[in-house]
Formats: structure tokens, C-alpha cells, sequence
């Protein structure tokens, strides 16, 4: 009932073209890789190429198994095959805590809020795999705050924090077998700060997180033990060899590799000072602004600097932890190729998918292992920010959300076979 490594790793060879090539520029008249988009027809939430389809599963406020009405602001997924051979899509809610986006009546908190006050958390659902049928979904999580990304694992979903506020920044360890709404499981060791994703590299079990401020590191945690993957163990954060204090948002080409090493942060739980502060006293490089983060199942991860690159509007890196490898493998010089990538996926075909989140029609796009970026959805209602990009155990449904408007999705098409 949890995600294998072979899901995890469905894709690394892909991944590991991509950390090795000096990619090329997308030409202009590049062909989509499923060809254009197309306009739905029936009012309905994406345009799609030809012969995919888009099935909604839920959206903001239907009234749930457990009575509770489905949250707003859907993020971050991961899929695991959960009971009886259904799917447990977990899903997390970038809320806050503010009153008009409460999801518990006022003053009647659950008992297993981790904090009362605020009302971001975690969502368990329970798809038929055959009809993509919503049998059962509750709240798992909750009393957390702006609970972002993530990272699906062998142990289960760990949602994040994107915040450091006082008694927040803690990852949570969500399972697909969780039924209910259960107290919080804040995993201490791995530090508390502004995190973004997680994805793992094995068979180590070191964890590597991005964190979303425009001045961030990137961290890993190295467990003591590979048999405790949640610790205890060390925080860390990347630095260049010799280069201390480095900004990977500017000076950088594509397919430009550097050598990388790590320090070890003093004070993970950031009781005096942030960890980003903590990483930049140390020399640790900046990273503008990370959040969507993927692994390979092996030791290759990718990861997004929303507002790097010479026009701000993004940057995609890979990371070889085995060789201590950082390559930027693509960055924005014009909103229309690139527009401030987010969430990211490594599809079963080895292509890097990921959301944007710039300041016009967002799209979920598709970079190939020779470099070319397409697109691959719309949003058809608002135009606004989807989020949660993820795939089932078996690689052939794609689940996703549009934030904004408050809908979880999934999709089928003529994927390419992983």
C-alpha cells in the first residue's frame, strides 16, 4: 500500500540524458510532442490534445465521506495504490489561517488539529481504477499551515509547510492507509523552514527539499541510519565548490554543469535563526525561489527556481547526488517559451512535466530529454494556476488541480508507455 521504488525509478534513464546533455534552444516551429491543444467543447476544464480527456473527481466544498465539505486551494498530490487495489490519491490544501477559507465550523476545531488556528492540511481519496470513480474521500491531516508541495515516498506522502512561522515549517508523513483524521506525525529531524517538495535518493534514503523564498537553499537531509529515513541524521544545504555564497538565478547557461558540496546546518529546528540564514552564513548557493522538486528513484533529482534565470521568470535544474552534479538543463529568456515553472513530475516516459505559475494563462508543460518544451494542458476555466501534477502506480491516469478554482482532475490519453 505504499509507492515501490520501481514507480519512483519508472523513468531514470530519461532523467539521466537529461542531467548529461547540453541541451539546445526549442526552435520555434517545434512540433508539441501529442500535438496542439484543443478548446473543450462542452464547458469543460482543460484544453487537451486530441484523444486525451479530462474527468473531474471533486471540487472545493463537496460534502466529503467524513462530512467535512473538500477544502479549497488543492496543491501538491502523490498516488499510491491504497485498499482493496484502489488508488489514494493524497492531497494537500495551501490554506492559512484565515477565517472566509475555514473548512471546520468556528470554535469546533477537530481534536487531531495540529494547530487550531490555522486550516491548511491533508486529503485522502479513493479512485476506482477502472472507472476513475470517487469511492470515498476524508480529511487525514489538518491544523497545519499552507500546506504546499510535497513528495510521494516509499513510506508514504510527506505534505509540507511552506511557511516558518512560529510552530510551523515541519514536513507531515501522511499514509494511503490513513481513514481518518488523524493527529499530526511532524517529521522533527528534517528541519524546520520554508519547504517546498521533497523526493528522495536511494538507496541511501537522502532526502532533498527546496524551499520557496526568493533568497532559499536547497537542503537534503542524510539520515543516520537508511533503516530511520526520517532521522535522526544531519540538515544540509548545497553549496558550489569554490564558489561560496553562489546565486544559480543569474550568470548561468544552459547545460552548464557544477561541481557541488554540502554543509551542515547547527540549528535544523531554526530556534534562533532561519535555516536559509543559517545555509547563506556557511556558503551555501541561492536558489530563487525553490519548489517543484522530482526524483528518479535512483540518485538524479530535478527541481524548479521559480524566479531564477536572466528574466526571472525560471529556471529547471538537475542534481546528480551520486556525483555531486548540478546542470541547468533549461531557463526563461522569454515569457512565452517559459513562464515561472512550478510543481514538476517526471512522466513515466522520462519528460519533466510541470505547472507554471507566471502572470498569464498558466500551462502545464513538458520538457524532453533533447531539450524541447511543450505544452500539454489549459486551464479552460479561469486560466489560473494548476498545481499537483502526479501519476497513477500504473503511469496511465494523470491527476492534477486547478488551485484557484477549487478542482481536483484527472486525465487519460495516449501516454507514452514507460
Amino acid at each position: 500500500m505504499t509507492l515501490s521504488r520501481r514507480q519512483l525509478g519508472r523513468s531514470a534513464a530519461a532523467l539521466l540524458a537529461l542531467s548529461s546533455l547540453s541541451l539546445p534552444r526549442r526552435a520555434a516551429a517545434a512540433p508539441p510532442r501529442f500535438g496542439p491543444l484543443i478548446p473543450p467543447q462542452d464547458g469543460g476544464p482543460l484544453a487537451l490534445p486530441k484523444g486525451f480527456t479530462a474527468t473531474v473527481i471533486q471540487r472545493a466544498g463537496d460534502v466529503m465521506s467524513d462530512g467535512y465539505p473538500m477544502p479549497g486551494a488543492p496543491d501538491g498530490m502523490g498516488c499510491f495504490v491504497g485498499p482493496d487495489g484502489r488508488w489514494a490519491l493524497l492531497r494537500n490544501h495551501e490554506l492559512v489561517g484565515q477565517p472566509l477559507r475555514r473548512w471546520w465550523p468556528e470554535g469546533q476545531a477537530p481534536a487531531e488539529a495540529f494547530n487550531p488556528k490555522v486550516y491548511g492540511g491533508v486529503s485522502r481519496l479513493l479512485i476506482d481504477p477502472t472507472t476513475l470513480t470517487l469511492r470515498e474521500s476524508r480529511m487525514v491531516l489538518a491544523g497545519t499551515e499552507n500546506n504546499c508541495g510535497g513528495g510521494a515516498s516509499p513510506w508514504g506522502w510527506l505534505s509540507c509547510e511552506e511557511t516558518d512561522s512560529p510552530g510551523h515549517g515541519w514536513a507531515f508523513l501522511c499514509l494511503p492507509t490513513d481513514d481518518r483524521l488523524l493527529p499530526a506525525r511532524p517529521q522533527r529531524a528534517m528541519g524546520r523552514f520554508r519547504r517546498e517538495a521533497v523526493a528522495w535518493s536511494f538507496p541511501k534514503h537522502v532526502a532533498v527539499m527546496t524551499e520557496d523564498h526568493p533568497e532559499s537553499a536547497l537542503y537534503r537531509f542524510v539520515p543516520d541510519s537508511p533503516k530511520a529515513p526520517f532521522g535522526p541524521g544531519q540538515l544540509q544545504a548545497m553549496a558550489i565548490l569554490s564558489k561560496p555564497g553562489f546565486d544559480l538565478g543569474a550568470g548561468l547557461s544552459e547545460g552548464q554543469t557544477l561541481l557541488v558540496r554540502w554543509v551542515t546546518l547547527p540549528d535544523p529546528s531554526a530556534e534562533t535563526i532561519p535555516c536559509r540564514e543559517q545555509a547563506k552564513a556557511l556558503g551555501a548557493a541561492i536558489v530563487r525561489r525553490g519548489e517543484g522538486l522530482a526524483g528518479d528513484g535512483k540518485h538524479t533529482v530535478v527541481f524548479c527556481a521559480t524566479s531564477g534565470g536572466p528574466l526571472d521568470l525560471g529556471q529547471i535544474f538537475s542534481l546528480d547526488l551520486a556525483r555531486n552534479e548540478l546542470t541547468l538543463l533549461v531557463q526563461s529568456d522569454d515569457r512565452a517559451r517559459l513562464n515561472m515553472p512550478d510543481n514538476c513530475v517526471i512522466a513515466p516516459w522520462g519528460d519533466v512535466l510541470f505547472c507554471e505559475d507566471g502572470d498569464r494563462d498558466d500551462r502545464l508543460m513538458g520538457l524532453t530529454p533533447d531539450g524541447e518544451l511543450y505544452d500539454l494542458a489549459h486551464n479552460a476555466l479561469t486560466g489560473q494556476e494548476m498545481a499537483g501534477v502526479c501519476f497513477s502506480p500504473d503511469g496511465q491516469v494523470m491527476f492534477l488541480n486547478l488551485q484557484r478554482d477549487g478542482v481536483t482532475l484527472a486525465v487519460r490519453g495516449p501516454f507514452p508507455k514507460g
